[in-house]
């Protein structure tokens, strides 16, 4: 696996838990924004195809 590849699944796993995190604690906003990055996150891999796993991206 390239270093671009493992960034790229790290950024993404990140940005799920913060997403899982808001959540749980039911703060808006926060959901808001990293609902955001996960959605940058995926489309990112997606174009440059890293599979991202989970959600068959």
């Amino acid at each position: 696996m390239s270093g671009f590849e493992e960034a790229a699944r790290e950024r993404v796993r990140r940005a799920r838990a913060r997403l899982q995190a808001a959540r749980e604690t039911r703060d808006a906003f926060e959901e808001a924004q990293a609902a955001e990055e996960l959605e940058d996150a995926l489309r990112m891999a997606r174009d440059h195809g890293v599979a991202t796993g989970g959600d068959g991206r």
